[in-house]
């Protein structure tokens, strides 16, 4: 019976992740409104209109990364735009949501689930996928120097995609707030087409591709917002999970060199869920596995060159041999077997480094997490019921450079009553296997929660003067089994289908810094109702505070929960990379 709650429970969350608001249904008045179009260089864009908002979606811009540009950093265009129609859904770049090859029963459900026809025809996948999405407020028009907060969806380096995710109400409450911004989603390559590791991939410069997706994107946006009604000189990057992982990445890409044409590509940093995650080379032992594993389930198997053998394969054969590996929703969890890794040249080392060496872009930033980000991840491994087996489980999967023994002290750092697990502060309940509460807890904490902390002093040591402000996110407590969990703020704060205090204040937090890098400043704009009542304090060394979000209020909680495991965590940082 756990089990198929737990089931149920993982199959309803990736229905929610997968599933955007419904756009607004065309009116008689919206028939009779002309299309909104931009003219940019090389062509022509036009839009859909909406009742407060005009969109223009599928925007390539990058040439398709397929045949030859398979595995390859992303090439801008050379070929004029012409007219182009940007009313459809653009297509999701090669989703990564299972691993076909696991024997684990979740992980098979939720494998053929998505391998159903309707559902790939639904998605509309396709390798050719570099696209942007922007939403503008109805009206805006080229000159009026919005400001601009650029998106970049999770979903842990293997699934997402940009039109799963409709910001019409994101932009009209911002309209409401008195804060109009443009927004901009990006594309990229996720999974094996976007984060292929192993030493082929580095000789060939050919690592860390879905971040230069990403990067590629905000040079478009520099080059052509202002067409669009948007500022270039005041984008805010903003991400959730993976994204929010992607944001600290473009902070230190280049060893923080983020500027383009001698101006920056953004100017502040927002960041849900994710930071810094330790990591090991592109050609780490990790990495040439996965490299490897993916090689062996084709032909290309002794090729004297395997890398341009995978670029040459038929799509379905390098979908199926870069999809055999464990995905994140599976056993090994958050033990990704794709994600960005130094290379020596776009991350020319690991983030915890760059941050501790001051090498990256020092941008104001707003950086937190849900209370339970680890109880999504903790559903998949029922058999962990032990110290013995959590510290075995780490081990093996997460930490090849930890000695049995520092992993071991960094568990039992976590105790063992389910009282102590999270979902925090819900008791004896949710203990759905035993060990649960416990795993989840240290799953979230050593990936999300705690690692924020770590990141937090470091950043605020280097650079005191760039402010930061975190929060943590208990609106959802009392959800069963869950709490406030993973991806939850994407339902609260991104589609805002709970319109409670929780989402209102935050959007409007966002939209404050979005137009002043400083989320209690509510001047600017066309007025000042984005105010909130409480001001939220900097997150500095000296005092840690927090901002903590609840359904009907915000109050302000002390960073000093689960000390000794982030004490742990900091001082040996080296041993704990993924």
């Amino acid at each position: 019976m756990k089990g198929i709650t737990a089931f149920i429970t993982a199959a309803a969350l990736v229905g929610q992740t997968l599933a955007a608001p419904p756009e607004q249904p065309p009116t008689q008045v919206l028939e009779k409104r002309a299309a909104p179009t931009v003219t940019v260089e090389g062509g022509s864009i036009i839009g859909s209109s909406r009742l407060a908002t005009e969109a223009f979606k599928g925007i390539p811009f990058a040439k398709a990364p397929v045949g030859p540009l398979r595995l390859k950093p992303p090439v801008k265009p050379d070929t004029p735009l012409g007219v182009f129609h940007a009313t459809g859904y653009a297509p999701a770049c090669p989703q990564f949501l299972a691993d076909n090859d696991s024997n684990d029963f979740l992980t098979r459900v939720i494998d053929t689930l998505t391998d159903l026809p309707f559902f790939q025809k639904a998605l509309n996948v396709s390798e050719d996928c570099l696209t942007i999405d922007v939403i503008r407020p109805a009206g805006t028009k080229a000159g009026d120097k919005l400001p601009v907060l650029f998106w970049i969806f999770g979903g842990g380096f293997e699934f997402g995609w940009s039109s799963m995710y409709d910001a019409g109400p994101l932009v009209s409450n911002a309209v409401n707030m008195g804060k109009p911004y443009i927004y901009v989603g990006v594309n990229y390559r996720v999974g094996g087409f976007g984060f292929m590791p192993g030493k082929e991939i580095l000789a060939d410069g050919a690592a860390n591709l879905g971040l230069l997706d990403q990067r590629l994107g905000l040079e478009w946006v520099a080059d052509n917002i202002a067409a669009f009604g948007g500022d270039p000189d005041k984008v805010t990057i903003w991400g959730e999970s993976a994204g929010s992982i992607s944001v600290w990445n473009h902070m230190v890409m280049y060893d923080g060199n983020n500027k383009y044409n001698g101006k920056p590509l953004f100017r502040g940093g927002i960041m849900n869920s994710g930071s810094v995650v330790p990591t090991d080379p592109v050609d780490c032992a990790k990495g040439q596995a996965v490299y490897d594993a993916v090689v062996a389930k084709t032909t290309c198997v002794n090729k004297p060159d395997t890398l341009s053998c995978l670029r040459a394969l038929p799509y379905d054969q390098f979908l199926n041999a870069a999809n055999s590996v464990p995905s994140i929703l599976s056993y090994n969890a958050l033990a990704l077997s794709y994600l960005p890794r130094p290379d020596g040249k776009v991350l020319t080392q690991s983030g915890d480094k760059a941050a501790l060496s001051g090498k990256y872009a020092a941008v104001p930033m707003i950086i937190g997490d849900q209370e339970d980000e680890g109880t999504l991840f903790a559903l998949f491994q029922p058999d962990l019921t032990t110290t013995d087996k959590v510290v075995k489980y780490l081990k093996d999967l997460y930490f090849a450079t930890a000695t049995t023994d520092q992993v071991r002290t960094f568990v039992n750092l976590y105790p063992t009553s389910i009282t102590a697990g999270s979902p925090f502060g819900s008791g004896i309940f949710n203990e759905i296997y035993p060990g649960f509460k416990r795993l989840a807890a240290i799953l979230g904490d050593m990936v999300f929660t705690l690692s924020r902390r770590v990141f937090l002093e470091g950043t605020t040591t280097i650079n005191p003067d760039v402010p930061a402000w975190s929060y943590i996110a208990s609106y959802d407590k009392g959800t069963p089994i869950m709490g406030t969990f993973h991806a939850s703020d994407l339902l609260q704060v991104f589609f805002g289908v709970l319109p409670n205090y929780a989402s209102k204040s935050i959007q409007g937090y966002y939209a404050n810094f979005v137009y002043n890098l400083n989320p209690n400043d509510a001047s600017g704009g066309t007025s000042a109702q984005s105010k909130i009542k409480e001001d939220w304090p900097q997150w500095r060394n000296s005092t840690r505070q927090l901002m903590n979000f609840f359904p009907w209020r915000n109050d302000i909680l002390k960073d000093d929960f689960r000390d000794a495991a982030a004490r742990y965590l900091l001082t040996n940082l080296e041993s704990f990379y993924f």
